[in-house]
């Protein structure tokens, strides 16, 4: 996987990026996610945690 740095947009001469996760094809195969579904996240002992918003823990 990778983290990935992307230009997004200029707003009254300031620059504004986002970032980007590469996720490898297989990794997302095997988690049965499709393009476009919404994830929410969840830091959690220094690292990231994704999960699709239809299995949110409550």
């Amino acid at each position: 996987m990778r983290l990935q740095k992307h230009y997004a947009r200029t707003v009254r001469g300031k620059d504004y990026s986002k970032w980007v996760v590469i996720i490898p094809p297989e990794k997302v195969n095997d988690l049965k996610w499709k393009e476009g579904e919404e994830l929410d996240s969840k830091i959690f002992h220094g690292g990231l945690i994704l999960l699709p918003k239809k299995m949110r823990p409550k």
